[in-house]
């Protein structure tokens, strides 16, 4: 048995209908996936499953998400023991847990993404590719940032975003 961290790229089903994370539980347990926990209302999973494939879960979840609720929503998972490792490496552990972001990856980030992005960057902003992800300190808030719109799917590829204080949360919460 394998402990397993999801992220859900966006809970917003419809204009004005967000995901309520009771229903992500239910279809999670729908699925045979063992107690399954949500962190805050902003698509945090985490379950107990049998070993298998991280890209075999992910289809399964995005499948089930499909038909559950009318849309495709890209789901990226980890194992416990990985997502403690994102927890740890951490670049930006001083920075504040709300300007502080990662972009988890289904496929790794080169290195050769950091000058593209430091070229649109401002001075106060700091960005490291760990492990193929790509964490931001924003120095304050990422909204405020022009930097926020090429971190998108169609220029960077499946991944979603989450805030310190979120990878710390669910770090928490695996123990």
């Amino acid at each position: 048995m394998t402990t397993y961290v999801a992220l859900l790229h966006s809970i917003i089903l419809a204009p004005g209908k967000r995901l309520v994370m009771t229903d992500l539980r239910a279809m999670a347990e729908e699925l045979g996936l063992r107690k399954p926990r949500t962190l805050v209302a902003t698509g945090n999973l985490i379950f107990d499953a049998e070993d298998a494939p991280l890209s075999e879960i992910e289809m399964r979840l995005e499948t089930a998400f499909q038909a559950r609720f009318g849309k495709h929503v890209d789901i990226l998972l980890r194992t416990a023991d990985a997502w403690r490792r994102v927890a740890a490496q951490n670049p930006f552990p001083h920075g504040n847990g709300q300007d502080v972001g990662i972009r988890v990856m289904r496929k790794p980030l080169g290195r050769d993404v950091l000058p593209k992005l430091e070229a649109l960057a401002t001075p106060d902003i700091r960005l490291a590719i760990v492990d193929g992800d790509l964490w931001i300190d924003f120095g304050g808030k990422p909204s405020e940032t022009r930097l926020l719109s090429h971190l998108t799917t169609k220029k960077l590829g499946i991944g979603t975003l989450r805030n310190a204080n979120t990878v710390n949360g669910l770090a928490k919460m695996l123990g």
